[in-house]
């Protein structure tokens, strides 16, 4: 029964209702009492209408008939005020979550976690809470629009198809790209097909918010790019900006994980980083090393561990002796942590093991964050980690069916491309790089060298109203596709995504069925798809047994199983890991600690992730984790900086870089090191809709064009500002009062011992 979906019985009724009050407007002096007034709704036969609203004459009976569906006969399987949950998967970031929608009369109106999903076991978040949101957002495009002259207007389907596939076979090779976000499952293999059969290899896939550098890392000293990571194993984490909690891999997934971390033998979290994230606010102890130091801070700790012999594996001489120049006076004076509290951080490596050291945006987001992330590593390696608390990864089997995922570095040849004048067409899926590029990189310039921009997309973004062709996609609540996560946390799933009821919007499309028309266009073999349901399901059919844990896919009852349970777990291809020594040329940044310069920090946070919520109310209003500020942007400072400048909260800056620059609010706070200045990602849209337009300042647009200068990546956290105050203020608006007790001690602390005592260890 989970095939069907059920929404048709109160779209005609609705239609029904409107067209019938219509016409009771146009009926100036007709009196209706409340028994011909039901009839006119519907509820007494479909001639009744007509007959008691004295039409004109020349309408006949016949002529005037609707089909009207009574609301008291739905479909067997509907009940009137009672939910029923459908299986699918979100797509609110690109974990990979499994869903279960609730949809009652043909509407859905919640979602949860699917509890047979081994990525988040029933759990979601509030991005994922808020897929309704985004389902029902009033300012979706929802019909295909095309440029004519100097506009975007409204055409049929069949005009858009029509150019596009013109466009597309007129394309030679390299000149067609394509530009999306991470991409996986069915999609991913219709994507490929597509760039096959133009003769182009230009796939870049896009993620502001990734761990690029990280996978590298791992692939290099561990030989596995995607190890998974056992928190619940550990005794101590040591997170160098891994945001693990919010933004960094698998959120809710790390959060399950996590929570058996804090059971029985509580562990011990230690978070390092410039600006308190959501998990720093969660650890025991939160240190504010200075911006870019995090690779130094990682080899004066491991210089301590060998030191003092408290390593759990063998290090070469050679080794130490390199470590041996980061002693502890230098780090001390590089990262403005005291030498104390590093030791402290060593010991409790040692002592609390087993021991898991993560490296997430603000180490790697370094001109040298490959460096830094590898001095991370070496933490794992010297300290026995890699077996324990690493493991090696476990991937989906089929690889055509296997995430591609997105960086930066891919933004930044695309870039290039543009500016070269590479491409003759373009397609921007669920993608809007004039948003989140630094306009350093002329991404938005760029775009004019291109003569056919397609893009296809629910919302009117920035790089929408840019394109040439704008095509209405289906919400992930109305479409089909299949995804694979990257990271598969130890199992190996395909999670299945089915619509949870009939498009909104007569004019949308899901994104699988635009490709199999275009597709159809130029190869005759996919004409045997009517739709990507055809194409899903004969694909689903063909799967070989070793996908399938032996079962037949070709039954139907595996596919209601599919559609009932919405994962496909099978047996996974179990990578390696063999560790290697190394020891990173860190790079030692200058001291940033004046009102001069100070290192910007586009923060990423649960929620408006990097710009793609901003036209979500429910997560606008969501207070941020850390300062509580709602709507709008702000800069976070530290009130000894803030007092240098004689700043207030509210007061309104001046924040600018050699790329640019932004105004926006202060909001003073100690969860921030004095040398760093934090506009979190998300605001400043130019378009996007009505709650997302002109609200707040953009912090990416500003950053300066320094890349990585091993993997690529573009480096976040590697732009320094000067910040100048104006004459301006407004009301920072934030949830709760302040953030500290004024001396009352309203708030206690005591130790884990003390409360086991007088708690009888509950």
């Amino acid at each position: 029964m989970v095939q069907v979906i059920a929404g048709s019985v109160i779209s005609s009724l609705t239609l029904t209702v409107v067209e019938n009050i219509h016409r009771m407007k146009m009926m100036k002096g007709v009196k209706v009492n409340r028994r011909s007034f039901l009839k006119m709704l519907g509820w007494g036969g479909a001639g009744t209408a007509l007959a008691g609203c004295d039409m004109p004459t020349t309408v006949t009976l016949e002529e005037g008939k609707e089909e009207v569906v009574s609301y008291l006969s739905p479909e067997e399987y509907v009940i009137p005020g009672v939910g029923v949950w459908y299986a699918s998967t979100c797509t609110q970031c690109d974990a990979g979550c499994g869903l279960h929608g609730r949809v009652r009369e043909g509407r859905a109106l919640k979602l949860e976690g699917n509890p047979d999903s081994p990525l988040n076991n029933g759990k979601s978040c509030m991005m994922g809470q808020s897929g309704v949101q985004t389902h029902y957002n009033p300012d979706r495009v929802t019909s295909p629009m095309m440029r004519k002259g100097n506009s975007l207007q409204a055409v049929s389907w069949d005009e858009a198809m029509a150019e596009l596939g013109k466009q597309v076979s007129s394309v030679s090779g390299d000149r067609f790209a394509f530009v999306s976000g991470s991409l996986s499952g069915h999609q991913s293999v219709l994507t490929s097909e597509l760039l096959s059969k133009v003769g182009s290899k230009n796939h870049f896939a896009y993620e502001t918010i990734n761990t690029s550098i990280w996978q590298a890392v791992s692939k290099d000293l561990l030989g596995d790019a995607m190890p998974v990571i056992r928190y619940d194993k550990a005794g101590v984490i040591l997170s160098f900006g891994a945001d693990f909690l919010a933004t960094w891999m698998s959120p809710v997934h790390n959060a399950g994980e996590y929570a058996k971390f804090r059971q029985g033998e509580r562990g011990v979290l230690v978070q390092v980083e410039p600006k308190m994230t959501l998990t720093g606010g969660n650890a025991d102890l939160w240190v504010p090393a200075a911006p870019g130091t995090e690779g130094v801070l990682a080899l004066g700790i491991a210089n301590i561990i060998v030191s003092r012999g408290w390593n759990k594996v063998d290090v070469p001489a050679s080794v130490k002796t390199e470590l041996a120049q980061y002693d502890l006076n230098k780090v001390e004076k590089i990262t403005g942590i005291q030498g104390s509290k590093i030791k402290r951080i060593a010991s409790l490596l040692s002592e609390r093991g087993p021991a898991l050291v993560l490296a997430g945006e603000s180490t790697v987001g370094q001109a040298k964050g490959y460096e830094a992330a590898s001095a991370v590593m070496l933490l794992n390696i010297i300290m026995g980690s890699v077996g324990t608390t690493i493991e090696p990864s476990v991937s989906f089997p089929e690889n055509a069916l296997a995430a591609k995922q997105g960086n930066t570095s891919s933004l930044k040849a695309f870039a290039q491309g543009l500016s070269d004048s590479k491409y003759d067409v373009v397609f921007f899926y669920n993608s809007n790089p004039i948003y989140s590029a630094p306009e350093a990189l002329g991404v938005e310039s760029g775009l004019d060298k291109v003569k056919f921009k397609v893009a296809l997309t629910m919302f009117p973004d920035e790089t929408a109203l840019k394109a040439d062709l704008v095509l209405p996609l289906n919400s992930a609540i109305e479409d089909w596709g299949t995804h694979v996560a990257a990271y598969q946390g130890g199992s190996a799933t395909m999670s299945l995504q089915q619509p949870l009821m009939e498009p909104l919007y007569k004019e949308t499309k899901g994104f699988g069925d635009i490709m199999i028309a275009l597709l159809s266009k130029l190869d005759e073999g996919y004409k045997q798809f009517p739709d990507y349901y055809a194409y899903l399901r004969t694909s689903v059919k063909n799967m070989p047994a070793e996908l399938t844990g032996g079962a037949l896919a070709s039954d139907e009852s595996f596919w209601n199983g599919l559609l009932q349970k919405g994962v496909l777990k099978t047996t996974g291809v179990t990578g390696s890991l063999t560790a290697t020594l190394a020891v990173a040329k860190v790079g030692t940044p200058t001291d940033h600690l004046d009102q001069t310069s100070l290192t910007l920090i586009p923060s990423a946070r649960l929620g408006l992730w990097d710009g793609r919520h901003a036209n979500i109310p429910w997560l606008q209003e969501a207070p941020d984790q850390i300062s509580k500020v709602v709507w709008d942007s702000w800069a976070e400072m530290h009130p000894h900086t803030a007092a240098e400048m004689n700043l207030k909260n509210g007061d309104i800056v001046k924040i600018e870089s050699k790329s640019g620059s932004i105004e926006t609010q202060v909001a003073i706070t100690k969860a921030i090191h004095r040398g760093a200045i934090s506009v979190p990602m998300g605001q400043g849209h130019k378009e996007y809709g009505r709650y997302a337009k002109q609200t707040g300042a953009n912090s990416l647009s500003i950053l300066d064009p320094v890349f990585d200068h091993k993997t690529g990546e573009l480096a976040t956290h590697a732009t320094q500002v000067k910040v100048s105050k104006t004459r301006k203020n407004q009301i920072l608006i934030k949830m709760g009062g302040s953030d500290v007790q004024m001396g009352r001690s309203f708030v206690r602390t005591v130790s884990a011992d003390q409360l086991r005592r007088t708690e009888g260890g509950a």
